[in-house]
């Protein structure tokens, strides 16, 4: 610190998560931080919608304003017509605005969950009662890397794995894109984009039909094994092959890998989650680690234990418990009655809602770290709902193209602004986050949730400060944050075969590849392969205009659509780009550096050609979450040039049991600008 302004940042070496090394993106915090496009003051819109007019307003004004719409529309319309938005934050801050409209009394929490993470929890908690985690310390004798890139999104868990190579791992990758992670492995499988469950399940096939199984452990503790075996004679390496293009002898060697080097674990990625078969993906590869006896393992898969109190989105934290059937009932979407849902409502159905006024209208909606216009299936028609909202408030960082078309937009602080606690699910550790500096008025979005509440009359149910609420959710541990903040981190006590005291956590108390809870509630209770519409598979009339499946990555100097103003950042990414194959390049007389358009039924969008032998030559890997700030307010900031989900769609069908839109593996074609 010089002059009460933060001047360097660096990471903590005694952090178990990352050793002290630290991503593009942190490296990249004080840029964030103190960059001159921050939102420093609440604004209220001047002008009509989208035309970048604003007048600064006082944060008294902005949450008067703000509480006598929401009021007004709950008034006069019900709770229901309040829809309550958040996106990428992932942490204490979505569980703060989860408590606010539970005791608001909406039931329209609209998320992305169901397309991030919450597919895979959801499967792993049906199947065995919790989510696993991979025990690198031990460490595993293989790694198997499904649909993730760690070395470019989850630095942490890249750094494990690199030791537990170091130590003789072999390591499996599956993914469509040759990364450098593919380059390194002993295995490289690259199925079509969104063929994963085929894939899975041949995998089981081939465990199961060799008698690569774990005999004691399917003996003793799973349920529903005659059945399995039954239904997977459906997915021979033969028939699997036919639909992921991955060949017959390689998903045989890949499975024989997996299920002969024990202890093994499976590091799965977000594209898992990404289309109608997310959940039963997640299921298929749930009972992979079942059935090869890694769970609880020392080098497999565990369960957490003793940092469970730290549940963010406890019925204590959320209020949950305040969400009656009657209320959950009138959420937008209740026709989809999906698995383990009760918390959100889908963003397809509230964007329908906001276009049709079906069920009911929305009138007000509160847009918390989330920006729907790049991130929502076919953003165009998310465009169209937002454009037409009564009142519309965003709170975030910087003005991106949602925040252009709010009534209200409000400064929020960066985590370097704020105390909280930081505990993510992919790690048994908890640590400590400080504020180190203000800027402007800038406000966490706890504050503002806090202070908004006492305005609509529910100040009983939060705090008088911030620390009072971080007091509250270490209290089951025994500790203030006070405390926390000395000791910065708090490890959890790693704990092996859980399942052995108390079983596992599910109605029978044993793994259930068979899911009988799934059954009763209409959805399959074994993996089933399912058509993805806009495929070769499902409509191969298409492919003769379409040629080409897409597929879509996080780019590593970027979170979702943020960082796009940040200089450095931009400086090692300028443009987006689309991966293609030399040949079909050579033959579109596409050449490296081309802008080209990529375009489906619904739209087309422009990006630069990166010409590479790293893809299919019949995929092409488009990036996702691009607009242009530097192109100004008065055009939304160019949101749709290069905006993936114009491509996307939002219509059924979806997952059955998640709501996931299907975002890769569709249909499209390219060709020079």
């Amino acid at each position: 610190m010089a002059n009460g302004r933060a001047t360097r940042i660096q990471g903590d070496p005694d952090s178990p998560v990352n050793r002290g090394v630290l991503c593009e993106k942190g490296l990249t915090s004080l840029e964030y931080l103190y960059h001159s496009d921050r939102l420093k003051h609440p604004l209220k819109r001047a002008g009509r919608k989208g035309e970048g007019e604003w007048q600064r307003i006082s944060w008294d004004d902005a949450l008067g304003e703000i509480a006598s719409k929401l009021m007004k529309a709950r008034d006069q319309y019900g709770a229901e017509s309040v829809a309550f938005i958040n996106g990428s934050a992932k942490g204490l801050q979505d569980a703060v605005l989860r408590r606010f409209a539970n005791a608001f009394g909406s039931p329209n929490i609209i998320s992305t969950d169901h397309i991030c993470f919450v597919p895979r929890k959801s499967a792993s908690v049906s199947t065995y009662g919790f989510y696993a985690i991979s025990d690198y310390e031990y460490p595993p004798s293989c790694i198997v890397v499904w649909a993730a890139n760690l070395a470019e999104t989850r630095i942490g868990e890249y750094l494990e794995f690199c030791k537990a190579v170091k130590k003789g791992a072999k390591v499996v990758v599956i993914d469509p894109r040759r990364t450098a992670l593919a380059q390194k492995a002993d295995l490289w499988l690259q199925p079509r984009p969104g063929s994963d469950l085929a894939l899975a399940l041949g995998f089981i096939n081939v465990i199961i039909d060799e008698n690569l199984y774990d005999v004691d452990f399917v003996e003793n503790w799973i349920i529903g094994f005659d059945k399995l075996k039954t239904h997977v004679q459906d997915y021979p390496p033969e028939n699997v092959a036919e639909t992921t293009w991955v060949p017959a002898e390689a998903i045989r060697e890949a499975a024989r890998t997996y299920a002969t080097n024990s202890p093994a674990c499976i590091q799965l990625g977000n594209p898992i989650d990404h289309n109608v078969n997310s959940f039963q993906t997640a299921r298929a590869i749930s009972i992979l680690r079942a059935i090869t006896g890694n769970l609880g393992r020392p080098g497999g898969e565990l369960e957490k234990s003793s940092l469970t109190s730290l549940d963010y989105f406890s019925p204590d934290i959320t209020l949950q418990d305040m969400v009656t059937t009657e209320r959950w009932q009138k959420r937008v979407g209740a026709e989809y009655d999906l698995v383990l849902t009760g918390t959100y409502a889908l963003p397809q159905s509230v964007v329908k809602a906001m276009l049709e006024e079906k069920p009911y209208p929305i009138r007000a909606a509160y847009v918390q770290a989330c920006n729907p216009l790049l991130t929502y299936s076919n953003a165009q028609r998310a465009y169209e709902a937002f454009e037409r909202a009564p009142f519309l408030v965003v709170a975030d960082m910087f003005m991106t193209p949602t925040a252009s078309m709010a009534d209200v937009v409000l400064p929020v602080a960066s985590y370097l602004e704020f105390d909280s606690i930081v505990a993510p699910p992919y790690y048994p550790a908890a640590q400590v986050q400080q504020r180190v500096a203000q800027v402007g008025e800038c406000r966490s979005d706890f504050q503002i949730l806090n202070e908004l509440a006492k305005n609509v009359g529910l100040g009983e149910y939060f705090w008088e400060k911030e620390q009072q609420f971080l007091d509250a959710l270490l209290e089951p541990l025994g500790l203030t944050f006070e405390e926390f903040r000395k000791a910065g981190i708090i490890t959890q006590h790693k704990e092996y075969r859980l399942y052995t005291k108390n079983g596992f956590s599910t109605p029978s108390g044993k793994v259930e590849l068979y899911s009988e809870t799934l059954k009763e509630k209409g959805f399959d209770p074994l993996p089933a392969y399912c058509l993805i519409p806009e495929t070769p598979e499902s409509d191969p009339d298409l492919s003769s205009e379409y040629p080409f499946i897409f597929m879509s990555w996080k780019s590593s100097p970027y979170r979702h659509s943020g960082g796009r103003q940040i200089a450095s950042l931009r400086g090692s990414y300028p443009d987006p780009v689309t991966i293609i194959h030399p040949n079909p390049a050579q033959g579109l007389g596409i050449e490296e550096g081309d802008w080209v358009y990529i375009e489906t039924k619904r739209g087309r969008i422009k990006q630069k050609a990166h010409v590479s032998e790293k893809i299919d030559p019949r995929v092409v890997g488009i990036d996702y979450g691009w607009w242009f700030p530097e192109k100004g307010a008065l055009n939304l900031y160019d949101w749709k040039e290069s905006n993936i989900n114009i491509l996307t769609d939002d219509e059924p069908p979806f997952s059955h049991e998640m709501g996931s839109s299907n975002l890769r593996g569709i249909l499209c074609k390219v060709y020079k600008e």
